[in-house]
């Protein structure tokens, strides 16, 4: 009798804070608003700071971090829209925001180096030790961070960011986009003057890379903008320091350039916003009208008197380009002065035509779907 009286107390123990946690994310579901039609639940709530994600086969969902310095994978075997098993793919990198996936591979991106783990669906409880793609990026910490995707090229993207809030680099890399071959070769430098990019994507039935940027810091409440850009032609230069938002020359850098000089971005975010990932929505679950439109996460403010950020938006395009801006997901940041309830990152689209949205501050991962007619 002692000894089931112990295991009653354990189970306690270890279940008690798991149920507090679901309830405390409850709450938080209950506070985001969506349009009529769309829900939005608790994929997985056990994936601390969750940052960007990648799609693998079979439904396995990857998740990288940031200060965590894990790599998650994240499986949903019965198809009802909660990943059940959670495995940890890697520990103690460096800041492994960036994931992708590919031929049976996933490839994460530190802040210094790419690597790659073959065969990783076969072995996701005892994954391989990595290789190494590619080592030989910056370690710089300030906006070290990286996205990673592949193009239509089947090339690996990434951005080097600039590191500082406002300067210019002594290295061409820096502020930068840049791809290379799977296999660490043909590394090349597209695109100059992008002071942060953690999110891009193309267009649907084009080439057009599609890709965000967080604008400079101290210069006021409401400017710089944040960015959407356009790269389209190796050389690019997208202003950073030299000019912000398109038109705004830089107090410190602007003598030396003209804005004209410069690739304007093709749409502007509120200022400190902070748009991350983001995702051109290709699936049939939601709307008609959802299709090749751009969902956008605004990860927030973190300066700004007034908060501004903490949503989900959809950028409309016509004709290729982008032509307006509304809430698809908020909630996030209580109406009135309060602590933020949740923080997101990156937005993927599963083959059911859902998508997942990553919230580093809760550790969740979010999925919205569509239902007409609710």
């Amino acid at each position: 009798m002692r000894f089931i009286k112990l295991l009653a107390v354990l189970f306690v123990v270890f279940v008690e804070p798991v149920f507090a946690e679901q309830s405390e994310h409850q709450e938080v579901l209950k506070q985001l608003q969506l349009p009529e039609g769309f829900s939005i639940s608790i994929f997985a709530d056990n994936v601390p700071n969750a940052r960007s994600l990648a799609l693998g086969d079979n439904g396995i969902v990857f998740v990288g971090s940031r200060q965590e310095g894990k790599v998650y994978a994240l499986k949903d075997e019965n198809r009802d829209g909660v990943a059940e098993q959670r495995h940890i793919i890697a520990s103690d990198l460096y800041m492994p925001n960036g994931v992708a996936y590919k031929d049976g591979a996933l490839y994460v991106a530190e802040v210094n180096r790419i690597i790659r783990y073959d065969n990783i669906l076969s072995q996701l409880s005892d994954p391989p030790k990595p290789k190494v793609v590619f080592d030989a990026l910056p370690s710089d910490r300030h906006h070290g961070w990286k996205y990673l995707r592949f193009g239509p090229d089947n090339k690996l993207y990434t951005a080097v960011g600039a590191p500082c809030n406002i300067c210019k680099p002594d290295k061409d890399i820096y502020a930068s986009l840049v791809r290379l071959n799977t296999d660490g070769s043909d590394f090349e430098i597209i695109a100059h003057g992008i002071r942060n990019s953690v999110g891009f994507d193309w267009l649907p039935g084009t080439n057009a890379l599609f890709f965000t940027e967080n604008g400079r810091d101290n210069l006021g409440e409401d400017v710089p903008p944040e960015e959407l850009n356009q790269w389209s032609t190796v050389g690019d230069h997208f202003g950073y320091p030299f000019c912000h938002g398109g038109d705004i020359p830089d107090p410190e850098f602007g003598n030396e350039r003209k804005c004209a000089d410069f690739k304007p971005p093709v749409w502007k975010f509120g200022a400190h916003a902070a748009a991350l990932g983001l995702r051109f929505y290709q699936g049939k679950q939601f709307p008609d009208e959802f299709k090749n439109q751009l969902l956008v996460a605004q990860h927030g403010s973190w300066n700004r008197a007034e908060p501004q950020g903490y949503r989900v938006v959809l950028v409309k395009f016509k004709n290729n380009k982008p032509v307006s801006e509304e809430l698809f997901v908020s909630g996030w940041l209580p109406p009135k002065e309060g602590k933020p309830l949740g923080r997101p990152v990156d937005i993927l689209e599963l083959p059911d035509g859902s998508i997942l949205i990553s919230d580093d501050t809760l550790g969740v991962i979010y999925r919205v779907t569509y239902k007409a007619g609710k």
